[in-house]
Parts: structure tokens; C-alpha cells; sequence
């Protein structure tokens, strides 16, 4: 009796014992899936605004790169724009300014352009007036042309913001007010998402200017529905909130149709979006951990309490198998968070593939095209020269216009074609005297402008590649002068680090805005003021492209007292000693003796 008293309180003891540990055990493993739900939730909402963002960023860029902006092309630019790529938008608009004295004025321009708009101007509008003129529906519903945005607190805002940053900008939630007319019940809290729309094609009257927005309006629950829905499934709750302001201000929430599990609390991870804060709270369900409240692990310790051993043995295996299911679960869902990624760093080196293929295909063209427009050349050469006498005066100007359209598209012909070998062309890696080699490109593109050389040093490079660089940037600082200013340059060098010589070529013209700065040496980037200077727009990108593969870099800076100075850096290299050849031995002594002195030191 006594030993099975003892047996007994042993059993209950090992019982107890047992069944908190099993509790303890069950509220982590829920803890720790919560938190790998939360977090790959989150990556999930902040994967999914990127992608909204930059693909309304792409079609800002599209229309601002019309020189003549009407309905056919911009329905052809968002006809991809379709529910299957971004499911959760309900359309795509292009908003236009308009004062409050032009509102007939722009209504009669975009009837001409094959809009038929009728503008409805909004009481509520201060200031200046934004109508919808153009749209292509997601979601099935079309809104009224002609629509007042500035109807919509939150959607002017949202504009103005995006004017301001030249960005993409979110709004607070709203109702659209294309969905003013649907019951109260079915309309959504909704946000849009505002681009700005600049010109850049060089071809229109309105080049750098604003010309509007484009919008995209997203419904909060379709949007967190498309958004979440495959990933979360019936596992956690989800509440989207805008935290900008400080207090939270509901967007959209995911509510499964299950029971919610308490004991584990919440999660909040941020969410980034363009220009505002917003949070995701996430909160478990009893699916989190899905077959888990079929195991009644603590009743069946109760059970089997009267058998100590098999009682241990039981709870031990439980607790194991328990904990291997939760692991599995956890490595099963890490492990299709790894292959998103992995898919997603394949489609960006599909990206850059594509990159380079375009940039192959605009050489190939380029090339071709070399051919047709040198017999272009060599006829209009040959009518300036033999038959300008017979030609009236007006068609001696249709001639002179064919001859200098032709050598514009030579001179893009040939950006294009160095700018597609710039990456691929081989280099050629002798010692080159940068001081004799910005010499004879200086009095090559002096002109009436005075260009000074100091001291340089020589270097281990491409002489071809390298005095295409210095052509670029020492044509360019004469090129963009003000007109009645001398062009005044200086070419000079100081060292960069202990191992890199940094070269500046310094100018009195135009200079560069400090917001183009960054940009200047992208292909087709062209600063403002620029626009009255002809050019293709490739030439610091070449510059850029060589400097690289001589492992150096490139920067802009305004000069002291006005203009630029555009830098670029090269390795340094030791002292070069001469050889015996005849032909060559007068050279490699001169870039000995540069050499020398030349070694870069710690300033």
C-alpha cells in the first residue's frame, strides 16, 4: 500500500511536473512561429509596395518621355498595367494642373488630342484645379473623365508630396471618390499612390517641366487580400495601420473566420512605404500551429499518471515529437522564404542580362546604321559643293538642315557605339602620360578658350580610352558656357588616398545643379540648363563606364566662383624605367621622369 501510495504521488508529481512543462513548451513554439509569420508578412506588404511603387514610377517615366502626350499612347504605355501583374490596384489616371482661369483652355487641348473630357471643376478645389484627363481600369470600373482630385484632401496632398520629393509619394487613407457612388457597406478605406510626371524628351516645348501625376488607387482590404492572403492564410490576423502622424489610423486588416489565440499576444514589424510610416500588427489564431489542440498532451499525462514510467516515457516522446513538427514547420516555411528570394535575385540577373543585351543591340544598330548615314553625308557634301550655285536660296536651307541633321546623328551614332564597347572593348595596359595627352586634346578643343595643363601624372592604362575621357570632359567644359564668356579651364591632379591620383577638370561655365549632380553620369542624363547646349547625352556616361574598368572613380562638384569641376581617379603606378628601343626609349625616359616625383602621399 505504501509503494503504491509512493507510486501514485510520484505519478502525480511527474504528472504535474510534466504538463506545465508541455504548456510552457506549446506557448514558445506558438511565440516563435508567430514571430516568423510576423516577419515574413512584413517582407511580404513591403515586397509588395516596392513593386507597386517602382512600376508606377516606370509609367511616369514612359509618359514624361512623350514629346506629345495623347490618348492612343498612353493607352499603349499602361496597357501591360493589367489586374494579373498588379492585382490589387483599381486603376491607373494621369491628373493635369489646372488653374482656375484654364480650366476651358485645358479642356479644349485634350479634346484635340482625342480625350472627350468634359472638366468638372470642384468647389472644394484651392488654388489650382487637378483633373483626371486620361485611365486605364484595373479592377473593371471606369471613373468619370473630367473628375476635380482636388476634391480629395488626401489625394492633393499626396501630389504636392510627390512634387516636392520627385518621387512617388503614398497618401492617408480615403474613400476613392470613384467609388462614391457604390453602398456604403462595399466601399473600402483606400490610398493612392501619386508619381510625378516630367518632361524629359527633347523633342517637346515642355522639357523638364512638370506636367502632372500619375495616379494609382489601391483599396485597403483587396489590397492586403492579394497582398497577404496566399502567405498568411488562416494562421494569423493582420492589421495595417498609417503611423505617420503618430496615432495609429487603420488602412486595412486580414480577419480569418477562426478563433484567435490569446495567450501568445501580438506582433508589430514597420512597414516601408514612400513617404509615410505605416505598421503591420499580426496576431496568431489557433491554426497558427495547425493540429497542435488535437494532442491533449496535459489530459493524457493526467491518464497515464498511475504508470510513472510509461507516464515519463509518453510526455518525453510527446514533448520531442511535439518540438521536431514545430521545427520542421518553421525550417518549411524559412525555406520557402530563401527560394522567394533566391527567385527574386534571378529575375534581377535576368534583369541586368536584358541590360546588357540592349545595350549590345544599340551598338549593333548603331553600327549599322554608320553605312546609310555616310553616304547621307558624302551626297549632301557633294550638292553644298557642286550644286549650291543652281539651288534657290530656300532649298540651299533645306540643305544645310539635311547636312546638319545628319551630323547630329553621326555624332549620337558614335556616343552609342563607345558607349556600348565602353564596357567590353579590351584594354590596353601601357604606361600613358596624362599630362602630354590632355596637352594634345587641349589644343585640339581650345578653340578661342584658354585651357591650362598643370603637372600630371602617368599612369598604367588604355591611351585611346584615356584620351577619350579627357576629350569628353575638357570638350564639355567648353561646350557649356554661357554665351559671351571665354571658356576658362584647368586641367590639374592631387593625390586621392595613399595608392590613387585623382584628376579635375575645372571650368567657368553653367555649372551643375546640386540635385542633377548625382545623375550627370548616367546614360542620357542631361542637368538642367543644359537644354539649349546640343548633346546625346552619353558623354559622361562613357567617361564613367572607362574610368570603371580602369578601377577608378568619377564625381561633380561646383568650382569656387562658378562652374563645375568633374573628376575622375586612377590607380597610381611606380616609376616606369626606360627601355632600350630606339624608337621608344625618348618616351618611356619622359614618363620615368614624370613618373618619379609623382607617388601619391597621405594629405
Amino acid at each position: 500500500m505504501l509503494v503504491l501510495a509512493l507510486v501514485v504521488a510520484l505519478g502525480l508529481i511527474g504528472t504535474v511536473l510534466a504538463a506545465v512543462a508541455l504548456r510552457h513548451a506549446e506557448q514558445d513554439r506558438r511565440a516563435r512561429a508567430l514571430s516568423q509569420q510576423t516577419g515574413m508578412v512584413g517582407q511580404v506588404v513591403t515586397g509588395e509596395m516596392r513593386r507597386y511603387s517602382t512600376s508606377l514610377s516606370d509609367l511616369a517615366a514612359a509618359i514624361g518621355a512623350q514629346s506629345r502626350l495623347e490618348a492612343p499612347e498612353f493607352t499603349a504605355i499602361t496597357a501591360p498595367v493589367d489586374r494579373q501583374r498588379l492585382p490589387g490596384a483599381s486603376g491607373v489616371g494621369f491628373v493635369v494642373p489646372t488653374p482656375a482661369d484654364r480650366v476651358a483652355e485645358t479642356q479644349a487641348y485634350w479634346r484635340a488630342r482625342g480625350v472627350p473630357v468634359t472638366l468638372r471643376p470642384s468647389p472644394a478645389a484651392l488654388g489650382s484645379h487637378r483633373f483626371l484627363v486620361l485611365s486605364h481600369s484595373i479592377d473593371g470600373t471606369e471613373p468619370p473623365l473630367g473628375l476635380d482630385l482636388a476634391a480629395s484632401v488626401e489625394a492633393t496632398e499626396a501630389m504636392r508630396i510627390a512634387e516636392e520629393s520627385h518621387g512617388v509619394a503614398t497618401s492617408r487613407t480615403y474613400r476613392l471618390l470613384k467609388d462614391a457612388s457604390l453602398p456604403p457597406e462595399q466601399r473600402q478605406l483606400s490610398f493612392v499612390l501619386a508619381a510625378p510626371v516630367y518632361s524629359t524628351s527633347p523633342d517637346a516645348a515642355d522639357t523638364g517641366q512638370l506636367r502632372g501625376w500619375v495616379t494609382m488607387g489601391l483599396r485597403g482590404r483587396d489590397f492586403l487580400h492579394e497582398a497577404i492572403g496566399a502567405a498568411a492564410k488562416d494562421t494569423v490576423a493582420v492589421t495595417l495601420s498609417d503611423v505617420t502622424s503618430g496615432d495609429p489610423l487603420p488602412v486595412a486588416s486580414w480577419e480569418p473566420r477562426v478563433p484567435m489565440d490569446n495567450a501568445v499576444g501580438s506582433r508589430q514589424v514597420p512597414v516601408a512605404v514612400p513617404q509615410r510610416s505605416w505598421a503591420l500588427t499580426v496576431q496568431a489564431t489557433r491554426r497558427l500551429l495547425a493540429g497542435d489542440d488535437d494532442l491533449h498532451l496535459e489530459a493524457g499525462a493526467w491518464v497515464t499518471g498511475i504508470v510513472i514510467t510509461a507516464l515519463l516515457a509518453a510526455l518525453t516522446a510527446t514533448v520531442i515529437g511535439s518540438r521536431d513538427r514545430a521545427l520542421r514547420r518553421v525550417d518549411a516555411a524559412t525555406s520557402a522564404l530563401r527560394t522567394d528570394i533566391a527567385r527574386r535575385e534571378e529575375v534581377e540577373q535576368q534583369l541586368r542580362r536584358r541590360e546588357a543585351e540592349l545595350v549590345g543591340f544599340a551598338g549593333i544598330v548603331a553600327h549599322d546604321l554608320r553605312s546609310p548615314l555616310a553616304r547621307v553625308l558624302g551626297y549632301a557634301d557633294f550638292l553644298r559643293d557642286e550644286a549650291a550655285d543652281r539651288l534657290d536660296p530656300e532649298h540651299r536651307v533645306f540643305l544645310d538642315r539635311l547636312h546638319g541633321g545628319a551630323q547630329r546623328m553621326q555624332a549620337l551614332i558614335d556616343d552609342l557605339l563607345d558607349y556600348a564597347t565602353a564596357d567590353n572593348r579590351r584594354i590596353a595596359r601601357v604606361p600613358v602620360d596624362l599630362q602630354r595627352l590632355a596637352g594634345e586634346v587641349a589644343r585640339e578643343q581650345a578653340g578661342d578658350g584658354e585651357v591650362t595643363v598643370t603637372r600630371l601624372p602617368v599612369v598604367e592604362g588604355d591611351p585611346t580610352m584615356l584620351r577619350q575621357v579627357l576629350d569628353n570632359l575638357i570638350g564639355n567644359a567648353i561646350k557649356y558656357t554661357a554665351p559671351g564668356v571665354r571658356p576658362m579651364v584647368r586641367v590639374g591632379c592631387r593625390p586621392d588616398g595613399n595608392d590613387q591620383w585623382r584628376i579635375d577638370v575645372t571650368d567657368n561655365g553653367i555649372g551643375i545643379p546640386e540635385e542633377d549632380r548625382a545623375n550627370v553620369f548616367t546614360a542620357f542624363a542631361r542637368a538642367r540648363g543644359s537644354e539649349d547646349y546640343p548633346g546625346t547625352g552619353l558623354g559622361l556616361a562613357i567617361v564613367a563606364r572607362i574610368v570603371e574598368r580602369h578601377h577608378g572613380r568619377t564625381g561633380v562638384e561646383a568650382a569656387p566662383g562658378g562652374g563645375s569641376v568633374l573628376w575622375f581617379t586612377l590607380p597610381a603606378m611606380a616609376a616606369i624605367a626606360p627601355d632600350g628601343d630606339d624608337d621608344g626609349g625618348a618616351e618611356a625616359a619622359e614618363a620615368a621622369r614624370v613618373a618619379q616625383p609623382m607617388q601619391p602621399s597621405s594629405p
